[in-house]
Protein backbone atom coordinates (compact mmCIF):
# COMPACT_ATOMS: atom_id res chain seq x y z
CA UNK A 1 0.00 0.00 0.00
CA UNK A 2 1.27 3.49 -0.86
CA UNK A 3 0.38 6.39 1.42
CA UNK A 4 0.88 10.07 0.59
CA UNK A 5 1.55 12.14 3.73
CA UNK A 6 0.77 15.82 3.04
CA UNK A 7 0.17 17.83 6.24
CA UNK A 8 0.41 21.53 6.98
CA UNK A 9 2.29 22.81 10.02
CA UNK A 10 0.81 22.23 13.48
CA UNK A 11 0.98 25.90 14.50
CA UNK A 12 3.13 26.52 17.56
CA UNK A 13 4.35 22.94 17.85
CA UNK A 14 5.50 21.31 14.59
CA UNK A 15 6.57 22.49 11.16
CA UNK A 16 4.99 20.77 8.18
CA UNK A 17 8.21 18.81 7.65
CA UNK A 18 8.27 17.69 11.29
CA UNK A 19 4.58 16.78 11.18
CA UNK A 20 5.05 14.65 8.06
CA UNK A 21 7.99 12.85 9.65
CA UNK A 22 6.05 12.22 12.88
CA UNK A 23 3.08 10.79 10.99
CA UNK A 24 5.41 8.57 8.97
CA UNK A 25 7.18 7.32 12.09
CA UNK A 26 3.95 6.30 13.78
CA UNK A 27 2.49 4.75 10.62
CA UNK A 28 5.55 2.56 10.13
CA UNK A 29 5.17 1.09 13.61
CA UNK A 30 1.83 -0.38 12.64
CA UNK A 31 2.34 -0.94 8.90
CA UNK A 32 6.06 -1.20 8.10
CA UNK A 33 5.34 -2.73 4.68
CA UNK A 34 3.56 0.40 3.45
CA UNK A 35 5.39 2.78 1.12
CA UNK A 36 5.20 6.32 2.48
CA UNK A 37 5.58 9.39 0.28
CA UNK A 38 6.14 12.56 2.34
CA UNK A 39 4.94 15.86 0.84
CA UNK A 40 4.88 18.57 3.55
CA UNK A 41 2.57 21.41 2.52
CA UNK A 42 2.01 25.13 3.11
CA UNK A 43 -0.40 27.82 1.92
CA UNK A 44 1.82 30.92 1.95
CA UNK A 45 2.06 31.31 5.72
CA UNK A 46 4.79 30.10 8.09
CA UNK A 47 6.80 27.25 6.57
CA UNK A 48 6.24 28.38 2.98
CA UNK A 49 9.94 28.66 2.12
CA UNK A 50 10.97 25.54 4.06
CA UNK A 51 8.40 23.39 2.27
CA UNK A 52 9.36 24.75 -1.14
CA UNK A 53 13.04 24.28 -0.41
CA UNK A 54 12.43 20.64 0.45
CA UNK A 55 10.56 20.18 -2.82
CA UNK A 56 12.64 22.31 -5.19
CA UNK A 57 16.09 22.05 -3.59
CA UNK A 58 17.02 25.56 -4.74
CA UNK A 59 19.65 27.77 -3.14
CA UNK A 60 18.91 29.51 0.15
CA UNK A 61 20.24 33.03 0.56
CA UNK A 62 20.55 33.97 4.25
CA UNK A 63 19.79 37.61 5.06
CA UNK A 64 19.11 39.81 8.06
CA UNK A 65 16.00 41.98 7.86
CA UNK A 66 13.98 44.37 10.02
CA UNK A 67 11.66 42.64 12.46
CA UNK A 68 8.16 43.82 13.37
CA UNK A 69 9.46 46.23 16.04
CA UNK A 70 12.66 47.37 14.33
CA UNK A 71 14.93 44.63 15.64
CA UNK A 72 17.09 42.52 13.31
CA UNK A 73 15.81 39.03 12.48
CA UNK A 74 17.27 36.26 10.29
CA UNK A 75 15.40 35.26 7.14
CA UNK A 76 16.00 33.45 3.86
CA UNK A 77 15.33 33.93 0.17
CA UNK A 78 14.88 30.75 -1.85
CA UNK A 79 16.33 31.03 -5.33
CA UNK A 80 15.15 28.48 -7.89
CA UNK A 81 16.15 29.31 -11.44
CA UNK A 82 14.74 32.72 -12.32
CA UNK A 83 12.22 32.64 -9.43
CA UNK A 84 12.70 33.78 -5.85
CA UNK A 85 10.43 32.76 -2.98
CA UNK A 86 10.15 34.77 0.23
CA UNK A 87 7.98 34.34 3.30
CA UNK A 88 6.45 37.35 5.03
CA UNK A 89 6.18 35.50 8.35
CA UNK A 90 9.97 35.22 8.57
CA UNK A 91 10.19 39.01 8.76
CA UNK A 92 7.02 39.99 10.63
CA UNK A 93 5.40 36.77 11.81
CA UNK A 94 3.34 36.31 14.95
CA UNK A 95 5.73 33.56 16.03
CA UNK A 96 8.57 36.09 16.38
CA UNK A 97 6.99 37.61 19.49
CA UNK A 98 5.34 36.03 22.57
CA UNK A 99 1.59 36.75 22.72
CA UNK A 100 1.89 39.05 25.75
CA UNK A 101 4.55 41.19 24.01
CA UNK A 102 2.79 41.83 20.70
CA UNK A 103 2.14 45.46 19.79
CA UNK A 104 0.18 45.50 16.53
CA UNK A 105 -0.32 49.26 16.69
CA UNK A 106 3.38 49.86 16.06
CA UNK A 107 4.45 46.67 14.21
CA UNK A 108 5.96 47.27 10.77
CA UNK A 109 6.18 45.17 7.62
CA UNK A 110 9.45 46.80 6.57
CA UNK A 111 11.33 43.49 6.80
CA UNK A 112 9.15 41.99 4.09
CA UNK A 113 10.23 44.84 1.85
CA UNK A 114 13.84 44.02 2.75
CA UNK A 115 13.24 40.45 1.57
CA UNK A 116 11.55 41.49 -1.66
CA UNK A 117 14.34 43.98 -2.36
CA UNK A 118 17.00 41.33 -1.78
CA UNK A 119 15.20 38.99 -4.16
CA UNK A 120 14.98 41.72 -6.81
CA UNK A 121 18.69 42.48 -6.43
CA UNK A 122 19.45 38.79 -7.08
CA UNK A 123 18.41 39.31 -10.69
CA UNK A 124 15.38 37.03 -10.76
CA UNK A 125 12.47 37.55 -13.13
CA UNK A 126 9.75 36.44 -10.69
CA UNK A 127 9.27 36.92 -6.95
CA UNK A 128 6.67 34.91 -5.05
CA UNK A 129 5.79 36.37 -1.66
CA UNK A 130 4.12 33.97 0.79
CA UNK A 131 1.55 35.85 2.86
CA UNK A 132 0.14 34.68 6.18
CA UNK A 133 0.79 34.59 9.90
CA UNK A 134 1.84 38.24 10.12
CA UNK A 135 1.96 40.29 13.31
CA UNK A 136 1.47 43.52 11.37
CA UNK A 137 -1.56 45.59 10.44
CA UNK A 138 0.11 48.45 8.57
CA UNK A 139 -1.32 47.86 5.10
CA UNK A 140 2.15 46.97 3.86
CA UNK A 141 3.32 50.55 4.43
CA UNK A 142 6.62 49.33 5.84
CA UNK A 143 7.21 47.16 2.77
CA UNK A 144 6.57 50.13 0.51
CA UNK A 145 9.05 52.26 2.46
CA UNK A 146 11.76 49.59 2.38
CA UNK A 147 11.47 49.49 -1.41
CA UNK A 148 11.78 53.26 -1.74
CA UNK A 149 8.30 54.75 -1.32
CA UNK A 150 8.16 58.17 0.37
CA UNK A 151 5.45 59.96 2.30
CA UNK A 152 4.29 63.25 3.75
CA UNK A 153 4.89 63.56 6.60
CA UNK A 154 8.27 61.81 6.17
CA UNK A 155 8.76 58.54 8.05
CA UNK A 156 5.04 57.83 8.48
CA UNK A 157 5.28 54.52 6.60
CA UNK A 158 7.79 52.89 8.95
CA UNK A 159 6.14 53.04 12.36
CA UNK A 160 3.10 50.80 12.19
CA UNK A 161 -0.49 51.75 11.39
CA UNK A 162 -1.12 54.72 13.70
CA UNK A 163 1.04 57.33 11.87
CA UNK A 164 -0.80 56.51 8.64
CA UNK A 165 -3.71 58.57 9.92
CA UNK A 166 -1.70 61.74 9.30
CA UNK A 167 -0.70 60.92 5.73
CA UNK A 168 -1.20 63.63 3.14
CA UNK A 169 0.59 61.83 0.28
CA UNK A 170 2.52 58.69 -0.64
CA UNK A 171 4.75 58.33 -3.69
CA UNK A 172 5.38 54.68 -4.65
CA UNK A 173 7.15 55.38 -7.97
CA UNK A 174 10.61 54.57 -6.57
CA UNK A 175 9.33 51.27 -5.19
CA UNK A 176 7.90 50.35 -8.57
CA UNK A 177 11.18 51.30 -10.23
CA UNK A 178 13.06 49.11 -7.76
CA UNK A 179 11.10 46.09 -8.95
CA UNK A 180 11.26 47.06 -12.60
CA UNK A 181 9.94 44.33 -14.89
CA UNK A 182 10.06 41.62 -12.23
CA UNK A 183 6.80 39.68 -11.95
CA UNK A 184 5.56 39.73 -8.36
CA UNK A 185 3.10 37.16 -7.03
CA UNK A 186 1.17 37.57 -3.78
CA UNK A 187 0.78 33.98 -2.62
CA UNK A 188 -2.26 33.87 -0.37
CA UNK A 189 -5.50 31.98 -0.05
CA UNK A 190 -7.10 34.92 1.77
CA UNK A 191 -9.51 36.89 -0.43
CA UNK A 192 -10.45 39.66 2.04
CA UNK A 193 -10.28 43.30 0.92
CA UNK A 194 -8.21 45.80 2.86
CA UNK A 195 -11.00 47.69 4.63
CA UNK A 196 -14.37 47.27 6.30
CA UNK A 197 -16.22 44.45 8.01
CA UNK A 198 -14.41 41.76 5.99
CA UNK A 199 -11.11 43.63 5.85
CA UNK A 200 -7.68 43.06 7.34
CA UNK A 201 -8.27 44.82 10.65
CA UNK A 202 -11.74 43.55 11.52
CA UNK A 203 -11.14 39.93 10.55
CA UNK A 204 -7.50 39.37 11.43
CA UNK A 205 -6.70 42.18 13.87
CA UNK A 206 -7.88 40.34 17.02
CA UNK A 207 -5.56 37.38 16.42
CA UNK A 208 -2.66 39.84 16.22
CA UNK A 209 -3.62 41.36 19.57
CA UNK A 210 -5.70 44.35 18.49
CA UNK A 211 -8.24 45.19 21.20
CA UNK A 212 -11.88 45.31 20.10
CA UNK A 213 -12.24 49.00 20.87
CA UNK A 214 -9.14 49.80 18.77
CA UNK A 215 -10.29 48.08 15.59
CA UNK A 216 -12.06 51.19 14.15
CA UNK A 217 -8.96 53.33 14.76
CA UNK A 218 -6.64 50.96 12.92
CA UNK A 219 -9.11 50.45 10.10
CA UNK A 220 -9.30 54.24 9.71
CA UNK A 221 -5.51 54.38 9.46
CA UNK A 222 -5.56 51.88 6.59
CA UNK A 223 -8.42 53.79 5.01
CA UNK A 224 -6.20 56.86 4.96
CA UNK A 225 -3.36 54.88 3.35
CA UNK A 226 -5.75 53.71 0.65
CA UNK A 227 -7.10 57.25 0.12
CA UNK A 228 -3.67 58.67 -0.68
CA UNK A 229 -2.61 55.73 -2.88
CA UNK A 230 -5.37 53.78 -4.66
CA UNK A 231 -8.80 53.08 -3.16
CA UNK A 232 -9.71 50.73 -6.01
CA UNK A 233 -6.81 48.42 -5.16
CA UNK A 234 -7.97 48.35 -1.54
CA UNK A 235 -11.16 46.64 -2.71
CA UNK A 236 -9.39 43.88 -4.61
CA UNK A 237 -9.58 40.31 -3.36
CA UNK A 238 -6.53 39.52 -1.27
CA UNK A 239 -5.70 43.15 -0.45
CA UNK A 240 -6.35 42.37 3.21
CA UNK A 241 -3.95 39.42 3.34
CA UNK A 242 -1.25 39.53 6.04
CA UNK A 243 -2.39 42.77 7.63
CA UNK A 244 -2.65 44.50 4.27
CA UNK A 245 0.61 43.30 2.76
CA UNK A 246 -1.54 42.06 -0.09
CA UNK A 247 -2.63 45.65 -0.72
CA UNK A 248 0.95 46.94 -0.88
CA UNK A 249 2.02 44.23 -3.31
CA UNK A 250 -1.04 44.75 -5.53
CA UNK A 251 -0.30 48.49 -5.47
CA UNK A 252 3.13 47.71 -6.91
CA UNK A 253 1.65 45.65 -9.73
CA UNK A 254 1.62 42.17 -8.21
CA UNK A 255 -1.04 39.62 -8.98
CA UNK A 256 -2.51 37.14 -6.54
CA UNK A 257 -2.29 33.36 -6.75
CA UNK A 258 -3.47 30.88 -4.12
CA UNK A 259 -0.50 29.92 -1.99
CA UNK A 260 -1.67 26.33 -1.76
CA UNK A 261 -1.77 26.02 -5.55
CA UNK A 262 1.80 27.30 -5.85
CA UNK A 263 3.08 24.73 -3.35
CA UNK A 264 0.94 21.92 -4.76
CA UNK A 265 2.39 22.51 -8.22
CA UNK A 266 5.94 22.65 -6.87
CA UNK A 267 5.63 19.33 -5.01
CA UNK A 268 3.63 17.67 -7.85
CA UNK A 269 0.83 16.90 -5.41
CA UNK A 270 -1.77 15.83 -7.98
CA UNK A 271 0.62 13.39 -9.64
CA UNK A 272 1.73 11.91 -6.33
CA UNK A 273 -1.86 11.60 -5.10
CA UNK A 274 -2.81 9.62 -8.21
CA UNK A 275 0.01 7.18 -7.45
CA UNK A 276 -1.09 6.64 -3.84
CA UNK A 277 -3.77 4.39 -2.36
CA UNK A 278 -4.49 6.73 0.56
CA UNK A 279 -3.82 10.42 1.23
CA UNK A 280 -3.13 11.73 4.74
CA UNK A 281 -3.24 15.41 5.64
CA UNK A 282 -3.39 17.41 8.85
CA UNK A 283 -3.01 20.67 10.76
CA UNK A 284 -3.12 21.96 14.30
CA UNK A 285 -6.84 22.64 14.39
CA UNK A 286 -9.22 21.05 11.90
CA UNK A 287 -12.23 23.37 12.14
CA UNK A 288 -14.76 25.36 10.11
CA UNK A 289 -11.98 27.63 8.83
CA UNK A 290 -10.36 24.67 7.08
CA UNK A 291 -12.66 25.31 4.11
CA UNK A 292 -11.16 28.80 3.64
CA UNK A 293 -8.24 27.78 1.49
CA UNK A 294 -6.33 25.94 4.20
CA UNK A 295 -4.05 23.03 3.42
CA UNK A 296 -6.27 20.06 4.46
CA UNK A 297 -9.10 21.32 2.26
CA UNK A 298 -6.76 21.74 -0.68
CA UNK A 299 -5.19 18.31 -0.18
CA UNK A 300 -8.64 16.73 0.13
CA UNK A 301 -9.73 18.30 -3.16
CA UNK A 302 -6.63 16.98 -4.91
CA UNK A 303 -7.28 13.53 -3.44
CA UNK A 304 -10.89 13.70 -4.60
CA UNK A 305 -9.80 14.50 -8.14
CA UNK A 306 -7.48 11.51 -8.01
CA UNK A 307 -10.35 9.38 -6.62
CA UNK A 308 -8.37 8.57 -3.49
CA UNK A 309 -9.63 8.63 0.11
CA UNK A 310 -8.30 11.43 2.31
CA UNK A 311 -7.89 11.18 6.08
CA UNK A 312 -6.94 14.06 8.40
CA UNK A 313 -4.81 13.89 11.55
CA UNK A 314 -5.06 17.06 13.61
CA UNK A 315 -4.18 18.48 16.97
CA UNK A 316 -7.90 18.98 17.55
CA UNK A 317 -10.97 18.24 15.44
CA UNK A 318 -13.80 20.74 15.79
CA UNK A 319 -16.12 19.72 12.95
CA UNK A 320 -18.68 16.96 12.75
CA UNK A 321 -18.78 14.12 10.26
CA UNK A 322 -21.16 15.95 7.92
CA UNK A 323 -18.93 19.05 7.70
CA UNK A 324 -15.88 16.82 7.41
CA UNK A 325 -17.23 15.00 4.39
CA UNK A 326 -18.29 18.29 2.83
CA UNK A 327 -14.60 19.19 2.93
CA UNK A 328 -13.77 15.94 1.14
CA UNK A 329 -12.28 14.22 4.20
CA UNK A 330 -13.36 10.66 4.95
CA UNK A 331 -12.36 10.74 8.61
CA UNK A 332 -10.48 13.01 11.01
CA UNK A 333 -8.62 12.04 14.17
CA UNK A 334 -7.50 14.23 17.08
CA UNK A 335 -4.23 14.13 19.02
CA UNK A 336 -5.91 15.88 21.95
CA UNK A 337 -8.63 13.22 22.10
CA UNK A 338 -5.95 10.54 22.22
CA UNK A 339 -3.43 11.91 24.74
CA UNK A 340 -4.98 15.07 26.21
CA UNK A 341 -4.11 18.71 25.63
CA UNK A 342 -1.17 18.90 28.03
CA UNK A 343 0.57 15.87 26.54
CA UNK A 344 -0.16 17.01 22.99
CA UNK A 345 1.72 20.28 23.57
CA UNK A 346 4.47 18.81 25.75
CA UNK A 347 5.44 16.09 23.25
CA UNK A 348 3.85 17.03 19.92
CA UNK A 349 5.89 14.80 17.60
CA UNK A 350 5.56 11.75 19.82
CA UNK A 351 1.83 12.36 20.30
CA UNK A 352 1.21 12.78 16.57
CA UNK A 353 3.20 9.62 15.86
CA UNK A 354 1.04 7.76 18.36
CA UNK A 355 -2.10 8.98 16.63
CA UNK A 356 -0.75 7.92 13.23
CA UNK A 357 -0.05 4.46 14.60
CA UNK A 358 -3.67 4.21 15.74
CA UNK A 359 -5.01 5.46 12.40
CA UNK A 360 -2.89 2.94 10.49
CA UNK A 361 -4.65 0.21 12.43
CA UNK A 362 -7.88 1.18 10.66
CA UNK A 363 -6.71 2.43 7.29
CA UNK A 364 -3.68 0.38 6.25
CA UNK A 365 -4.43 -2.74 4.25
CA UNK A 366 -0.99 -4.15 5.09
CA UNK A 367 -0.98 -3.41 8.82
CA UNK A 368 0.61 -5.75 11.32
CA UNK A 369 -0.33 -6.28 14.91
CA UNK A 370 -1.64 -8.78 17.40
CA UNK A 371 -3.66 -11.71 16.05
CA UNK A 372 -7.30 -10.81 15.60
CA UNK A 373 -6.72 -7.09 15.19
Amino acid sequence: MKVLVAPDKFAGTLTAVEAAEAIAEGWRRRAPQDELDLAPMADGGPGFVDVLHAALDGALLAVTVTGPYGEEVPATVLLDGDTAYVEAAQACGLDLTPPDEREPERATSRGVGDLVGTAADAGVRRIVVGLGGSATNDGGAGLLSALGATSEPPGALDRGPLPLTDLTSVDVSAARDRLGDVEVVAASDVDNPLLGLTGATKVFGPQKGVAEDRLPTLDSALERLAAVTDEKVARHQGAGAAGGLGFALLLLGAHREPGFDIVAKAVRLAERASEADLVLTGEGSFDFQSSSGKVPYGVAKVAEQAIRPCVALAGSVLVGSREMRALGVEAAYSVVDLVGKDRAFAAPAESLAGLAERVARTWSTSRTGDPGE
